[in-house]
C-alpha cells in the first residue's frame, strides 16, 4: 500500500494516478518551503518517503520540471528551482502580457455571478486584519486568489493552463520567498477593485490596460528592491 503523505492537501491530491498524487504533494512541498530552492532531489529518499516506486516518482518529477519548479542539470540531477530577481522580473513581464489578455477576455465573457463573486472576494481580502497592519498582500491559493480567478474567468482553454498551472505555482513560490512587507498592499487592493469595475462595464480594452499597469507596478517594486540590494551588496548581479 502506498504511504504517500497527503494529509493536508485537497481533493486533487487524493484522486488520480499515483504519479499525480505524488506530483501534487511534491508541488506543495516546494511551494511551502519543505523543499528549499536549490535543494538537490534524492530519488531514493523521496521514493522511501512516499512509499512509491521510481516510475511514478520520475513521472511526477518530470511534470514539476515542465512547470519550472525543478531544474535538471547534466551529471548533477534534479534540484528545486533556484530563485533570483532577474528570473522573477522575467516572470512579471510574461504575466503582464498574459494576464492582461485574460482580463480583457474575462471582461467580455464573465457572467454577472462571476463578477459579483470577484467583488465578494475583494471584500474578504479588505477585511483581513494583517492587510491593515502593513503586512504583504499574500492571497490564499486557487479560487481565493484574485489573479487565478481572472484567468479562470477568461474561459480560454489555451490561456488557463499556462496561467493557472504552469506559471501560477512558480509565482506562489516567489511570493513566499520574495514578497516584502506590504508597501503596496492597500494600493494593490484598490487596483484590483478598479479592474473589476472595468469588467463590470464590459470594457475589455480598459480592463486589460488596468491589469497590465497593475502588474507593471508590482514589477517596478521588485526592480527597485533588486537595485537597492545590489547597491547594498546583499545580492550579486546575474
Amino acid at each position: 500500500m502506498s504511504t504517500v503523505e497527503l494529509g493536508e492537501l485537497g481533493d486533487e491530491a487524493t484522486t488520480g494516478t499515483l504519479a499525480e498524487q505524488v506530483f501534487f504533494r511534491l508541488r506543495e512541498a516546494i511551494v511551502a518551503g519543505e523543499l528549499q530552492p536549490g535543494e538537490r532531489i534524492s530519488e531514493p529518499a523521496l521514493a522511501g518517503r512516499f512509499g512509491v516506486s521510481r516510475g511514478p516518482l520520475r513521472e511526477a518529477l518530470a511534470r514539476l520540471a515542465e512547470r519550472h519548479l525543478l531544474e535538471r542539470t547534466t551529471h548533477l540531477g534534479a534540484r528545486v528551482v533556484s530563485l533570483s530577481f532577474p528570473k522573477l522580473i522575467d516572470l512579471y513581464h510574461a504575466r503582464e502580457a498574459l494576464e492582461g489578455m485574460a482580463c480583457r477576455l474575462a471582461a467580455e465573457r464573465a457572467t454577472p455571478e462571476t463578477l459579483a463573486a470577484l467583488e465578494g472576494l475583494l471584500d474578504n481580502h479588505e477585511r483581513r486584519a494583517p492587510l491593515h497592519e502593513g503586512a504583504a498582500y499574500v492571497q490564499d491559493q486557487g479560487d481565493l486568489d484574485f489573479h487565478f480567478r481572472i484567468a479562470q474567468a477568461s474561459e480560454n482553454p489555451a490561456l488557463i493552463p499556462i496561467l493557472c498551472d504552469q506559471l501560477y505555482h512558480l509565482m506562489r513560490l516567489y511570493r513566499r520567498t520574495f514578497v516584502a512587507q506590504g508597501v503596496r498592499s492597500k494600493t494593490a487592493l484598490r487596483e484590483h477593485r478598479a479592474i473589476v469595475d472595468a469588467m463590470k462595464e464590459r470594457d475589455g480594452p480598459f480592463a486589460e490596460q488596468l491589469m497590465r499597469r497593475h502588474i507593471a507596478k508590482a514589477r517596478k517594486s521588485i526592480e527597485d528592491l533588486y537595485a537597492a540590494q545590489l547597491r547594498a551588496g546583499d545580492v550579486k548581479e546575474e
